[in-house]
């Protein structure tokens, strides 16, 4: 028919276009007229419009208001009854969990399905699109956790009350897959949502009411900016936050929560850079075709880098060119980033890059078009730090080896694409990639079945999956975190001073009986002294001088941490079952030294020689215990809803630096020694400034062990000046403490960049029954060792599709 526009399969096939796209958005216009388009806060089951606060105005995507929301005040953050330190074991779990949890989850389902569109078209009007199919997904997988928790995770508590904080740009799933675990194992949720999921979470907030979730388990307060989870963090009645978001705010929510005593988890996925692989084995037209679509999407999760080997680098170039012909302009975030965009593009030109993009730019400062950057260099800035936008740096390699280097390049860690018809080598990377999720000839492909967690500096929390629960339970039998307020505490001079008189040299006798031993610490696998070669005395809880050690300093935890990182990576390959035996050997040294080891103990701590032996022996026994567990926690292959494999494997951290408590010295040091091996970690660890003899004698039982030289690092000297040291260096990814509140308190302000995971214990100045340590460590419970297992790893998703 003449002047017919219709497209045949064919045309659709050659240029690859989209559908149409239904934008009717006609119920959740109606859901706001029904409140009068004037939302308040979501407290104690209901919505709340105090009169005397402010108000904020939430536009759609082409500035026209939609509704106000109310800004809940900064001086006085009102909690309602139920979520003020308690838990929904009054709510959800009253009547056990098939009759409260479990029920209520697969009411929320069922309500959720009859709202779906509501909810689908509100996410599109504030911009932060997320399928209702995905959110009923999430609901009936915890569903299922509310039923089995007190079965498949016992000895576990919830943690309290739980705040939920999320930036402006985030997705609704990206906020409930970190609230809906924390109600399903029994937690009451406060969130604090940024300005463009406000309304999918008020909105989500009352479907869930609807559905019969008690009154107070899930409470939205809006507000302005990131003050707000601010506030509710340093609420006395909080016990656990939570973000999710870019780093900047990350890294400002950690210094002013720091010494407030509640822990923080951060998920900083926003911001991060991730690779996407092409290898010349993979089909070619659909890795074009996956990274168009991931690079190009409306609303991004991340920004993304194409890696091309050369061997295919002109069939990718040529594809490219075809598929993105003809694709429209997308909005920028907001019209301040044109500028910086553009700046991007002319720097990429100027270094050789050839610009591939779909039209000319437009004179709209909101729109710019789908641009490759074709042949950047790996330290181009566009590279580095991507601006936001529709930009795709892309860039060459030649091998498999120099294509992980330049993949695992990057500070981020949070995900990588990989494209190859291989499957020798797609596992091969999957292994060597140092992100937390890889997709084999996929991408962004999400189930709440497998964790989603990020390394280095893309966060220390890991979401979905069993392993996702934890983050919102404690084990029964450790007390949670003492709250607190900050202390007046001098960042900058924290861990400058000298905490004991010094001596330089050996000291003099004419009796060589007489003369205190002195000690040596043990770095890089020998024994040496400090850089500094002063010492300290130790003295007997009579005042006399027992001994002298090394009084280390941030040059020898330098060299440690050294040795460490060329050494951990072989400890790493070993297998599960080369490790547990070299634990095993560790295990056997320390019987040969069963009698000097425990003589030790008693004139350091003044100890009976029976307790002192009694703890040898648990040590020992602490050892075997976790050279059994090396091969008994390897992950698995996990269900899916679609078709296709996930694996989900544990891996080590990678440097961890232990700060040993005063409480135990021997049997701390070694229980937490054997979960940081065990995991496949190198170790920096500090004795106990209190008790250092037990880990100095400990060292002649490393000695003759089969541990690798510089795996195992035991330092001693002033704690506060050794701990500054360990966390003022970027290649420890975590530090465990036991220490002072000050302490705490530093490195939670510290350690915000560079990110470390953190694991914190303040005790108080002779505190020697532990009470404030929070551990027993002469109870051999499994939810103790499960804890600090789950300190020592993190968990990566292996996504490998099928037809």
């Amino acid at each position: 028919m003449a002047g017919c526009t219709t497209k045949t399969v064919h045309d659709i096939f050659q240029s690859m276009e989209y559908g149409p796209a239904s934008s009717s958005t006609a119920t959740a216009q109606s859901w706001l007229e029904s409140h009068s388009r004037s939302l308040g806060l979501f407290l104690d089951g209901t919505f709340v419009c105090p009169s005397d606060r402010q108000t904020s105005t939430v536009n759609d995507a082409s500035g026209q208001g939609l509704c106000t929301t109310r800004s809940q005040s900064l001086e006085r953050t009102e909690l309602p009854p139920e979520s003020q330190g308690q838990s929904l074991e009054g709510g959800l779990n009253i009547q056990g969990c098939h009759q409260g949890g479990a029920r209520v989850f697969h009411r929320c389902v069922g309500v959720l399905q009859r709202q779906a569109q509501c909810l689908t078209e509100m996410c599109e009007l504030a911009q932060a699109p997320s399928a209702a199919s995905a959110v009923v997904r999430l609901l009936q997988y915890y569903a299922g956790w509310a039923q089995l928790r007190d079965t498949l995770v016992p000895h576990w508590t919830p943690r309290g009350v739980v705040a939920v904080a999320v930036a402006d740009d985030c997705s609704l799933y990206a906020l409930l897959l970190k609230v809906l675990p924390a109600l399903a194992v029994g937690n009451s949720v406060i969130v604090a949502p940024g300005s463009g999921t406000a309304l999918p979470a008020l909105l989500t907030a009352s479907i869930l009411g609807e559905a019969g979730l008690p009154a107070g388990a899930l409470n939205v307060l809006t507000g302005k900016d990131l003050s707000l989870g601010i506030r509710v963090a340093q609420s006395p009645s909080v016990s656990w936050v939570t973000y999710t978001g870019n780093k900047q705010d990350g890294e400002i929510l950690g210094r002013e929560t720091a010494g407030w005593g509640v822990p923080l988890s951060l998920s900083l996925s926003t911001s991060a850079i991730c690779p996407f692989i092409i290898f010349d084995s993979a089909d070619i037209d659909s890795a074009v075709d996956g990274v168009i679509e991931a690079a190009f999407k409306k609303k991004k999760d991340w920004q993304w880098i194409l890696c091309v080997q050369e061997s295919v680098w002109d069939r990718v170039h040529a594809r490219l060119k075809i598929r993105m012909a003809g694709m429209k302009c997308l909005p920028l975030l907001a019209e301040s980033d044109r500028p910086i965009v553009d700046a991007a593009v002319h720097e990429a030109q100027q270094q050789g890059a050839t610009v591939i993009q779909a039209c000319p730019a437009p004179s709209a400062p909101s729109l710019f078009p789908p641009t490759v950057l074709w042949g950047v260099a790996p330290s181009c800035p566009c590279v580095v730090e991507p601006p936001a936008g529709p930009l795709l740096p892309s860039l060459s390699f030649r091998t498999t080896a120099e294509g992980l280097t330049i993949a695992n390049h990057s500070p981020h860690g949070q995900a990588a694409s990989v494209w190859t018809e291989d499957l020798t080598l797609s596992l091969e990377c999957a292994k060597s990639l140092s992100v937390g999720t890889v997709w084999v000839n996929s991408h962004s492909v999400f189930d709440p079945s497998l964790c989603l967690s990020g390394v280095k500096q893309s966060g220390t929390c890991v979401v979905g999956g069993p392993q996702g629960l934890f983050q919102f339970l404690r084990p029964a039998l450790s007390p949670s975190l003492p709250r607190s307020s900050p202390l007046p505490v001098d960042y900058v001079k924290f861990g400058t001073a000298a905490s004991r008189p010094l001596l330089r040299g050996a000291a003099e006798s004419t009796d060589p009986a007489l003369v205190p031993r002195s000690y040596l610490h043990f770095v890089g696998g020998r024994p040496c002294k400090a850089d500094s070669g002063c010492s300290v005395a130790v003295l007997a809880p009579g005042g006399a001088v027992t001994a002298y050690c090394p009084d280390g300093g941030r040059k020898d935890v330098r060299n440690a941490v050294e040795a460490a990182l060329k050494s951990q990576p072989g400890w790493r390959r070993r297998s599960a079952v080369s490790r547990s035996q070299s634990l095993y050997t560790l295990a056997e040294g320390l019987e040969l030294r069963r009698r000097d080891m425990a003589v030790s103990l008693q004139a350091q701590t003044c100890i009976l020689l029976e307790e002192a032996e009694m703890e040898v022996e648990l040590s020992i026994s602490r050892l075997c215990d976790w050279a059994a567990h090396c091969d008994k926690e390897v992950g698995g292959v996990q269900s899916l809803p679609q078709s296709g494999s996930a694996l989900s494997l544990s891996e080590p951290i990678g440097v961890v630096g232990v700060v040993l408590p005063d409480r135990s010295p021997l049997l701390s040091l070694v229980s937490l020694l054997g979960a940081a091996l065990a995991a496949g970690n190198a170790v920096v660890m500090i004795a106990s400034e209190k008790y250092p003899l037990p880990a100095l004698e400990f060292i002649q039982v490393l000695q003759s062990s089969a541990i690798p030289e510089g795996v195992v690092s035991i330092i001693t000297g002033g704690k506060d000046q050794l701990t500054r040291a360990l966390a003022n260096h970027s290649v420890v990814q975590a530090i465990w403490y036991w220490g002072s509140q000050e302490g705490c308190q530093f490195l939670q302000y510290t350690c915000c960049n560079p990110l470390k995971s953190l694991w914190l214990h303040p005790e108080e100045e002779g505190d020697e029954g532990g009470k404030n340590g929070g551990w027993d460590w002469a109870l051999p419970h499994p939810s103790l060792m499960e804890e600090m297992w789950r300190q020592a790893t993190h968990w990566k998703s292996v996504w490998i599709p099928t037809a």
